[in-house]
């Protein structure tokens, strides 16, 4: 049996090349707290080129950019996530407490199947469950 609870990993298309799903609010959510896109990143296991572009994808897809940066300099550079990049992360991550609570009895009938002891029917391991 697998201790690990399941996790929901939402990724919305909005088109071809226009989408927002975990990875992106992770960085996000890294940005707001580090102030920089690299440290960010870093956390991440990620690159900065990596991170840096990621955050262009995401200023371009909205209406208004989601992180502001400062370059470097004897002060150093950084980044915050804007007051837009603040609405689509609760946005977010809203949907994904929503698809949990929502999904939370059909998660609990996929995790009884993998969890069932050989022989049981799919609906004897449900209705153990």
């Amino acid at each position: 049996m697998n201790d690990e609870a399941p996790r929901f990993r939402i990724r919305i298309l909005f088109g071809p090349e226009r989408m927002m799903g975990p990875g992106k609010a992770d960085l996000l959510e890294r940005i707001a707290e580090t102030g920089s896109i690299a440290a960010a990143g870093r956390e991440m296991g990620m690159s900065y080129k990596r991170a840096w572009q990621l955050v262009e994808v995401m200023n371009r897809m909205f209406a208004t950019p989601l992180v502001a940066s400062s370059r470097g300099g004897s002060k150093g550079g950084g980044a915050r996530v804007t007051e837009t990049g603040q609405a689509v992360l609760e946005a977010y991550r809203g949907l994904e407490e929503a698809a949990r609570d929502a999904g939370r009895d059909h998660v609990d009938r996929l995790q009884a199947l993998l969890d069932a002891p050989s022989g049981d029917t799919p609906a004897e391991a449900a209705d153990r469950k």
